[in-house]
């Protein structure tokens, strides 16, 4: 019918790596891991050991925004979705290749956050910004 890719969303961000892994395992009876994604808010801070854990089962691709905008119009209080930078941070951490120059990608995120008035919620973006104000001011 066209549908080549199913979604598992933590858009409220309460998930944790136990309940990712018990979710893909339910789920991978029905569908086969190649046509599974993921999308996590983070907060509470899990969605990069989400991640992480759906790594493990075999899940190759991640939702994800720039800075970590964007929000859950469906909880109160729930942060913004998994920030790019975090999430290509750790990927070639783990020497995943993903094509994605880190530094370009902090860049606009900084540039777009400016823009809207808006602070990143990428830790690594935050870094990124840091270590470049501390090399400019030397």
């Amino acid at each position: 019918m066209g549908c080549d890719e199913i979604s598992l969303g933590d858009t409220i961000g309460v998930g944790t790596p136990g309940a990712t892994l018990t979710m893909i395992d339910a789920v991978e009876r029905r569908v086969p891991v190649p046509a599974l994604a993921c999308h996590f808010h983070d907060t509470y801070g899990q969605a990069l050991a989400n991640v992480y854990a759906a790594l493990q089962r075999g899940v190759s691709v991640f939702d994800s925004s720039v800075a970590g905008l964007g929000g859950c119009p469906y909880a109160a209080g729930a942060s913004g979705n998994l920030a790019t930078e975090d999430l290509v941070y750790l990927l070639h951490g783990l020497g995943i290749g993903t094509g994605v120059d880190l530094d370009r990608l902090a860049q606009a995120g900084e540039f777009i956050c400016g823009q809207l008035g808006k602070p990143t919620r990428s830790r690594a973006a935050q870094a990124w910004s840091a270590k470049r104000l501390a090399a400019s001011l030397r």
